[in-house]
């Protein structure tokens, strides 16, 4: 064991709120992780990276959103990414912050592949390999273990929050006529096989988040209905 470094002294906060919340088929994860940075170094590395997977799945799932089984953990945080919507409602339309936001967001990314990096070159139940693996310590297991209960916290919370919203956020689309008919008047109706798609229903269907920041913009030269938090009331939050 490290000095300095107790079996007690680690929790992870932000997996915990979502197994507390909802989550509690991750418990066994997080507790397993939480005992894993001092005892048993890289089994940290496998869990942390197996925890953040499931909490996207979960996301993902939750949100019906399709993805594979084989689909790998940088390409189902990506999926996540695309769903969520970071920024809040009343700054979408804020071009500086929003491109802030997305450095912080591949930030996020890059450490997500770090963790999956470290978890195939010094993972305790990882692929087996021919060689020693590079014996890391807690120090570095905390390091990755605290990465992953903040990415986990942040993306369920997003996620959380957001959930209570999307009714509200229906009947923007619906009562934004005029932003809607000037979408599909510029790129027209979209054919597969027999059936035909409206263009602003299928953004707003696949990128939610894009539609929220092109209507913000579209705001600014006509009257259009926002979705804020005000639409939703307070017996509508999820518990």
């Amino acid at each position: 064991m490290m000095a300095g470094i107790s079996t007690s002294s680690f929790i992870m906060h932000g997996a915990r709120e979502a197994l507390a919340s909802g989550l509690t088929h991750i418990e066994q994860q997080v507790t397993s992780i939480e005992r894993a940075v001092v005892e048993n170094p890289g089994l940290a590395f496998d869990l942390s990276k197996t925890l953040v997977e499931s909490v996207c799945r979960t996301v993902l799932s939750e949100r019906a959103i399709s993805y594979a089984d084989d689909d790998d953990l940088p390409k189902l945080f990506k999926m996540v990414s695309q769903f969520l919507p970071f920024l809040p409602e009343t700054a979408s339309g804020e071009s500086e912050t929003r491109q802030s936001l997305n450095r912080t967001l591949n930030g996020l990314s890059t450490a997500i592949l770090g963790i999956c990096q470290l978890r195939n070159q010094c993972g305790f139940a990882s692929h087996g390999s021919g060689s020693p693996r590079p014996p890391l310590e807690s120090a570095q297991a905390l390091m990755v273990a605290e990465a992953a209960d903040t990415i986990i916290g942040f993306l369920h919370r997003v996620h959380r929050q957001d959930r209570v919203k999307l009714n509200s956020l229906r009947n923007c689309y619906e009562e934004n006529h005029g932003f809607n008919d000037s979408i599909d008047e510029s790129y027209g109706m979209i054919h597969i096989f027999d059936i035909e798609f409206r263009p602003s229903e299928v953004l707003f269907q696949m990128e939610p988040e894009s539609y929220r920041v092109y209507l913000a913009e579209f705001g600014s030269e006509v009257d259009v209905v926002e979705c804020t938090d005000q639409d939703i009331g307070p017996e509508e939050v999820a518990p």
